[in-house]
Protein backbone atom coordinates (compact mmCIF):
# COMPACT_ATOMS: atom_id res chain seq x y z
CA UNK A 1 0.00 0.00 0.00
CA UNK A 2 1.56 3.24 -1.25
CA UNK A 3 0.94 6.63 -0.12
CA UNK A 4 -1.14 7.76 -3.48
CA UNK A 5 -3.87 4.80 -2.02
CA UNK A 6 -3.48 6.63 1.23
CA UNK A 7 -4.51 9.96 -0.29
CA UNK A 8 -7.34 8.30 -2.30
CA UNK A 9 -8.39 7.14 0.74
CA UNK A 10 -7.95 10.15 2.93
CA UNK A 11 -10.47 12.02 0.14
CA UNK A 12 -12.69 9.20 -0.64
CA UNK A 13 -13.34 9.29 3.59
CA UNK A 14 -12.66 12.78 4.14
CA UNK A 15 -10.36 11.41 7.26
CA UNK A 16 -7.08 11.25 7.50
CA UNK A 17 -7.17 9.93 10.96
CA UNK A 18 -5.23 7.03 12.48
CA UNK A 19 -6.44 5.13 15.77
CA UNK A 20 -3.66 4.16 18.26
CA UNK A 21 -4.48 1.09 19.77
CA UNK A 22 -2.60 0.77 23.19
CA UNK A 23 -4.13 -1.51 24.93
CA UNK A 24 -3.21 -0.80 28.81
CA UNK A 25 -4.37 -3.85 31.01
CA UNK A 26 -5.58 -1.32 33.71
CA UNK A 27 -7.96 0.85 31.71
CA UNK A 28 -9.53 -2.04 30.07
CA UNK A 29 -13.21 -1.60 30.62
CA UNK A 30 -14.17 -3.54 33.77
CA UNK A 31 -15.85 -6.27 32.16
CA UNK A 32 -13.69 -7.31 30.09
CA UNK A 33 -10.84 -7.34 32.58
CA UNK A 34 -9.99 -10.93 33.83
CA UNK A 35 -11.12 -12.79 30.72
CA UNK A 36 -8.95 -14.82 28.57
CA UNK A 37 -9.52 -13.50 25.24
CA UNK A 38 -9.86 -9.32 26.38
CA UNK A 39 -7.18 -8.39 24.43
CA UNK A 40 -8.53 -9.23 21.37
CA UNK A 41 -12.15 -8.84 21.86
CA UNK A 42 -10.79 -4.98 22.76
CA UNK A 43 -9.05 -4.38 20.03
CA UNK A 44 -11.58 -5.63 17.47
CA UNK A 45 -14.14 -4.02 19.16
CA UNK A 46 -12.44 -0.84 18.76
CA UNK A 47 -11.42 -1.47 15.26
CA UNK A 48 -15.04 -2.33 14.21
CA UNK A 49 -16.15 0.81 16.03
CA UNK A 50 -13.83 3.34 14.16
CA UNK A 51 -13.56 1.88 10.75
CA UNK A 52 -15.72 3.99 9.05
CA UNK A 53 -14.15 7.02 10.11
CA UNK A 54 -10.41 6.25 9.68
CA UNK A 55 -8.12 5.33 7.68
CA UNK A 56 -4.94 4.00 9.39
CA UNK A 57 -4.08 1.94 12.44
CA UNK A 58 -1.12 1.95 14.81
CA UNK A 59 -0.82 -0.86 17.40
CA UNK A 60 1.76 -0.05 20.04
CA UNK A 61 3.89 -2.89 20.63
CA UNK A 62 4.85 -2.15 23.44
CA UNK A 63 1.79 -2.43 25.27
CA UNK A 64 1.16 -6.02 23.55
CA UNK A 65 4.81 -7.12 24.26
CA UNK A 66 3.64 -6.04 27.69
CA UNK A 67 1.20 -9.14 28.25
CA UNK A 68 3.79 -11.64 26.81
CA UNK A 69 3.57 -14.40 24.57
CA UNK A 70 -0.74 -13.85 24.91
CA UNK A 71 -0.17 -10.70 23.58
CA UNK A 72 2.39 -11.63 20.27
CA UNK A 73 -0.62 -14.10 19.70
CA UNK A 74 -3.62 -11.14 19.87
CA UNK A 75 -1.44 -8.39 17.64
CA UNK A 76 -1.07 -11.56 15.10
CA UNK A 77 -4.85 -12.23 15.34
CA UNK A 78 -5.30 -8.28 15.40
CA UNK A 79 -3.32 -7.46 12.51
CA UNK A 80 -4.87 -10.10 10.33
CA UNK A 81 -8.69 -9.11 11.62
CA UNK A 82 -7.73 -5.44 9.85
CA UNK A 83 -6.12 -7.44 6.83
CA UNK A 84 -9.47 -9.56 6.51
CA UNK A 85 -12.33 -6.93 7.24
CA UNK A 86 -10.60 -3.98 6.39
CA UNK A 87 -7.88 -4.55 4.17
CA UNK A 88 -8.09 -0.29 2.70
CA UNK A 89 -6.65 0.68 6.21
CA UNK A 90 -3.20 1.54 6.49
CA UNK A 91 -1.62 -0.35 9.19
CA UNK A 92 1.71 0.75 11.46
CA UNK A 93 3.58 -0.99 13.94
CA UNK A 94 4.68 1.50 16.62
CA UNK A 95 7.40 -0.34 17.18
CA UNK A 96 10.40 2.57 17.33
CA UNK A 97 13.20 0.04 16.17
CA UNK A 98 16.52 1.50 15.53
CA UNK A 99 19.70 -1.51 15.22
CA UNK A 100 21.00 -2.36 12.25
CA UNK A 101 22.63 -5.15 9.71
CA UNK A 102 21.13 -8.50 10.50
CA UNK A 103 19.53 -7.41 13.41
CA UNK A 104 17.03 -4.90 11.45
CA UNK A 105 16.80 -7.43 8.96
CA UNK A 106 15.11 -9.61 11.34
CA UNK A 107 12.92 -6.94 12.56
CA UNK A 108 11.35 -6.11 9.14
CA UNK A 109 10.72 -9.47 8.41
CA UNK A 110 9.14 -10.15 11.69
CA UNK A 111 6.85 -7.03 10.97
CA UNK A 112 6.45 -6.67 7.23
CA UNK A 113 6.30 -10.82 6.25
CA UNK A 114 5.58 -12.81 9.52
CA UNK A 115 2.62 -10.09 10.74
CA UNK A 116 2.19 -7.93 7.26
CA UNK A 117 1.83 -4.73 8.31
CA UNK A 118 2.31 -1.84 5.74
CA UNK A 119 4.59 0.11 7.91
CA UNK A 120 7.24 0.45 10.68
CA UNK A 121 8.10 2.98 13.02
CA UNK A 122 11.98 3.81 13.14
CA UNK A 123 14.38 5.91 15.37
CA UNK A 124 17.38 6.36 13.18
CA UNK A 125 19.89 7.39 16.04
CA UNK A 126 22.43 4.71 14.98
CA UNK A 127 22.23 6.10 11.22
CA UNK A 128 20.98 5.07 8.25
CA UNK A 129 22.15 1.62 8.17
CA UNK A 130 19.15 1.29 10.47
CA UNK A 131 16.38 2.39 7.89
CA UNK A 132 18.15 0.66 4.68
CA UNK A 133 16.79 -2.93 5.66
CA UNK A 134 13.11 -2.25 5.75
CA UNK A 135 13.43 -0.14 2.11
CA UNK A 136 13.81 -3.52 0.54
CA UNK A 137 10.38 -4.01 0.34
CA UNK A 138 8.84 -1.81 -2.19
CA UNK A 139 5.12 -2.08 -1.02
CA UNK A 140 6.23 -1.50 2.52
CA UNK A 141 6.90 2.16 4.20
CA UNK A 142 9.44 3.51 6.67
CA UNK A 143 8.20 6.18 9.08
CA UNK A 144 11.31 7.52 10.79
CA UNK A 145 11.03 9.31 13.86
CA UNK A 146 12.04 12.81 13.10
CA UNK A 147 10.48 15.41 15.84
CA UNK A 148 8.46 13.83 18.41
CA UNK A 149 5.59 15.11 20.21
CA UNK A 150 7.46 14.65 23.59
CA UNK A 151 8.76 18.29 25.54
CA UNK A 152 12.36 15.63 25.83
CA UNK A 153 12.38 16.40 22.04
CA UNK A 154 13.90 19.59 22.62
CA UNK A 155 17.04 17.62 23.98
CA UNK A 156 18.55 16.44 20.86
CA UNK A 157 16.13 16.51 18.24
CA UNK A 158 15.60 20.41 18.57
CA UNK A 159 18.39 21.77 19.91
CA UNK A 160 17.71 25.62 20.67
CA UNK A 161 21.75 26.08 20.63
CA UNK A 162 21.92 27.96 17.77
CA UNK A 163 24.85 25.86 16.03
CA UNK A 164 24.08 24.66 12.20
CA UNK A 165 20.90 22.75 11.73
CA UNK A 166 18.95 21.14 14.55
CA UNK A 167 19.36 17.35 14.35
CA UNK A 168 15.84 16.61 13.15
CA UNK A 169 16.58 18.49 10.06
CA UNK A 170 19.68 16.33 9.49
CA UNK A 171 17.91 13.38 10.05
CA UNK A 172 14.84 14.35 7.47
CA UNK A 173 17.45 15.60 4.48
CA UNK A 174 19.69 12.37 5.30
CA UNK A 175 17.17 9.99 4.82
CA UNK A 176 15.43 11.62 1.99
CA UNK A 177 18.11 10.59 -0.13
CA UNK A 178 17.65 6.68 0.09
CA UNK A 179 14.38 6.51 -1.72
CA UNK A 180 11.23 8.68 -2.60
CA UNK A 181 8.91 10.03 -0.05
CA UNK A 182 6.54 7.50 -1.64
CA UNK A 183 8.49 5.42 0.67
CA UNK A 184 9.61 7.09 3.74
CA UNK A 185 7.41 8.94 6.45
CA UNK A 186 8.18 10.90 9.36
CA UNK A 187 6.72 11.21 12.61
CA UNK A 188 6.51 14.93 13.53
CA UNK A 189 4.23 15.73 16.87
CA UNK A 190 1.17 17.43 16.10
CA UNK A 191 2.40 19.72 19.60
CA UNK A 192 5.58 21.31 17.46
CA UNK A 193 3.74 23.45 15.54
CA UNK A 194 6.18 26.15 15.42
CA UNK A 195 8.68 23.69 13.85
CA UNK A 196 6.10 22.14 11.33
CA UNK A 197 6.57 24.49 8.97
CA UNK A 198 10.20 24.48 8.66
CA UNK A 199 10.60 20.68 8.59
CA UNK A 200 7.40 20.81 5.38
CA UNK A 201 10.20 23.06 3.56
CA UNK A 202 12.58 19.70 4.04
CA UNK A 203 10.31 17.16 3.08
CA UNK A 204 7.72 18.96 0.81
CA UNK A 205 5.99 15.53 -0.40
CA UNK A 206 6.46 13.42 2.57
CA UNK A 207 3.45 11.89 4.56
CA UNK A 208 3.55 12.74 8.09
CA UNK A 209 2.77 10.90 10.61
CA UNK A 210 1.53 13.02 13.55
CA UNK A 211 0.56 11.95 17.04
CA UNK A 212 -0.12 14.92 19.94
CA UNK A 213 -3.83 15.21 19.39
CA UNK A 214 -5.94 14.64 22.33
CA UNK A 215 -4.26 14.14 25.73
CA UNK A 216 -1.52 15.40 24.38
CA UNK A 217 -2.61 18.69 23.70
CA UNK A 218 -2.06 19.14 20.15
CA UNK A 219 -4.66 21.68 17.68
CA UNK A 220 -5.64 19.58 15.02
CA UNK A 221 -6.06 23.05 13.02
CA UNK A 222 -3.18 24.46 13.96
CA UNK A 223 -1.15 21.08 12.78
CA UNK A 224 -3.31 20.80 9.70
CA UNK A 225 -2.24 24.08 8.91
CA UNK A 226 1.46 24.33 9.01
CA UNK A 227 1.76 20.91 7.39
CA UNK A 228 -0.94 19.96 4.78
CA UNK A 229 0.26 19.48 0.81
CA UNK A 230 -1.84 19.63 -1.86
CA UNK A 231 -1.92 15.50 -1.20
CA UNK A 232 -2.94 16.26 2.03
CA UNK A 233 0.41 14.72 3.47
CA UNK A 234 -0.58 14.22 6.84
CA UNK A 235 -2.21 11.25 9.22
CA UNK A 236 -3.01 12.30 12.83
CA UNK A 237 -3.05 10.07 15.58
CA UNK A 238 -5.29 9.72 18.38
CA UNK A 239 -5.35 6.90 20.95
CA UNK A 240 -6.33 7.41 24.12
CA UNK A 241 -9.07 10.10 23.74
CA UNK A 242 -11.02 7.48 21.11
CA UNK A 243 -9.90 3.70 22.50
CA UNK A 244 -10.49 5.11 26.12
CA UNK A 245 -13.70 7.18 25.90
CA UNK A 246 -15.38 5.26 27.80
CA UNK A 247 -14.52 2.07 30.54
CA UNK A 248 -17.82 0.69 30.20
CA UNK A 249 -19.61 -1.90 28.55
CA UNK A 250 -20.47 1.44 25.67
CA UNK A 251 -16.50 1.41 25.19
CA UNK A 252 -16.93 0.64 21.64
CA UNK A 253 -19.86 3.12 20.70
CA UNK A 254 -17.69 5.88 22.78
CA UNK A 255 -14.35 5.17 20.50
CA UNK A 256 -16.99 5.51 17.20
CA UNK A 257 -18.34 8.98 18.85
CA UNK A 258 -14.77 10.43 19.15
CA UNK A 259 -13.38 8.91 16.02
CA UNK A 260 -16.68 10.59 14.41
CA UNK A 261 -15.66 13.45 15.88
CA UNK A 262 -12.55 13.77 14.68
CA UNK A 263 -13.14 12.80 11.19
CA UNK A 264 -16.06 15.67 11.11
CA UNK A 265 -13.46 18.22 12.04
CA UNK A 266 -10.91 17.01 9.47
CA UNK A 267 -13.57 16.66 6.53
CA UNK A 268 -14.34 20.63 7.65
CA UNK A 269 -10.79 21.49 7.34
CA UNK A 270 -10.11 19.18 3.75
CA UNK A 271 -13.09 21.26 2.16
CA UNK A 272 -12.71 24.18 3.32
Amino acid sequence: MNTAFLSNEIRKKGSFLCVGIDPVPELLPDHLKGQKDSLIQFCTAIVDATAPYCVAYKPNIAFFEAYGIPGWQALEQLIGYIKTNYPDHFTIADAKRGDIGNTAKAYAKAFFEVLNFDAITLSPYMGVETIEPYLAYEDKTAIVLALTSNHGAFDFQWNEDGKGPHLVEKVVAKTLELASSDRIMFVVGATQVAQLRALRALAPDSFFLMPGIGAQGGSLTAAFDAAKTKEVGLIVNSSRGIIYASSRTDFAEAAAKEAQRLQHQMQTLLYI
